[in-house]
């Protein structure tokens, strides 16, 4: 068989994946908003189907579990899924220095925890002893200490001696857990509860606890996208997560750029800790955070390290999470359900990166490449 024969019989692939050009901006969001309107679309026609609802009642029902009546003056729930959204960017935000920097925290939950410990330690026992305006900075100081030290000891190792950062932040967060577990069944009198403190930066009840909460977290967005953009840390940080030989090679010292930036990241899980024991439940349990902090990981992640993106995607996320719960609850639907909806939505934004990164070539379409 000669290799002219060999050559013919040997048969092209059908496609292959070549990686694109780079998409113009408008584009690249045009892909990212189709696919989130259409899985949104897929799974309300889903909803639609399994509770013999039409599609438009699905969605005020959505709207309404979100919402309620705003007309009626109000405004309530609203407040309540700012604050849900406000406590979940904290976390995002939290991530996103080190996520630049190519260090992938996952340990957001522990370190959200171990903040807020710090801030229900300094609540019970400082209770009646300080007052207000003196115990105020103290919870404060001392859960973003607790969440920062939390966050830089896997920074430590990673300077040190490279260790894996993924399982060593995820691995934290169980060690935080079982922490707060035993500290709730001591001050608990082994009940596992601790019952709620009136101390701390905001009360429990009133609109005034919403107002101090969301406007934390709005200071920190704006404090964030000034800190990665403009500061001297942030292009640090842009450049280490580029090349860390590029960094070294321009003076820039990798492992103290690790550490602070971990510090930091930390730091800022410290004050979503605070801000939920202190400032929305004035008590602390292990699920306290109720798995906000893996979550934060995907906001983290779709924000393409932006804070102001990340803010909108947070904001789209905790809707289709509270809409598709109210949904199951007020359809009889498995509980799940808002996960599963959620998940699927967020599946297809993070499927479509890969069209807007690679394309697929045919067979056909290269006849006449020569």
């Amino acid at each position: 068989m000669t290799e002219k024969t060999v050559i013919k019989q040997r048969r092209e692939p059908l496609f292959h994946i070549v990686k694109r050009d780079d998409m113009v901006w408008w584009k690249v969001w045009g892909v990212r908003a189709i696919a989130i309107v259409a899985s949104i679309l897929v799974m309300v026609f889903i909803s639609s189907l399994l509770t013999g609802k039409g599609m438009g009642k699905t969605v005020e029902i959505m709207y309404r579990g979100v919402f309620g009546r705003i007309e009626k003056g109000s405004f309530k729930m609203l407040f309540k899924y700012l604050e849900e959204t406000a406590i979940l960017l904290c976390l995002a935000l939290a991530l996103t220095p080190a996520f630049k920097m190519k260090f992938w925290n996952c340990g957001a939950e522990g370190q959200a925890l171990m903040g807020g410990l710090g801030a229900m330690v300094c609540m019970i026992e400082l209770e009646g002893k300080l007052p207000t305006a003196v115990l105020i900075p103290v919870i404060a100081v001392v859960s973003i200490l607790c969440g920062a030290i939390w966050g830089v000891i896997p920074a430590i190792f990673k300077a040190l001696f490279d260790t894996n950062e993924t399982l060593f932040t995820l691995m934290m967060n169980y060690i935080a857990t079982q922490i707060i577990a035993y500290y709730v069944y001591i001050k608990g009198g082994g009940s596992n509860v601790i019952q709620p403190v009136e101390a701390g930066i905001a009360p429990s009840t009133g609109n005034s606890r919403y107002y101090i909460n969301i406007s934390i977290v709005i200071a920190i967005t704006f404090i964030a996208y000034i800190y990665l953009k403009y500061s001297k840390h942030g292009y640090e940080i842009s450049v280490v997560g580029e090349s860390r030989n590029t960094a070294r090679y321009i003076g820039i010292n990798v492992k103290k750029v690790i550490i602070r930036t971990m510090l930091i990241s930390g730091a800022v899980c410290g004050i979503a800790g605070m801000i939920l024991v202190a400032g929305k439940d004035h008590s602390i349990r292990t699920a306290t955070v109720g798995g906000q902090g893996f979550t934060a990981i995907m906001m983290a992640w779709l924000g393409q390290c932006n804070p102001f993106i990340t803010a909108f995607m947070t904001a789209i996320i905790v809707f289709l999470n509270l809409g598709a719960a109210k949904v199951a609850d007020s359809c009889y639907l498995n509980s799940a359900f808002a996960d599963i909806f959620v998940g699927v939505v967020i599946l297809c934004v993070v499927g479509c990166e890969f069209f807007i990164r690679y394309s697929f070539k045919f067979r056909g379409s290269r006849k006449g490449d020569k």
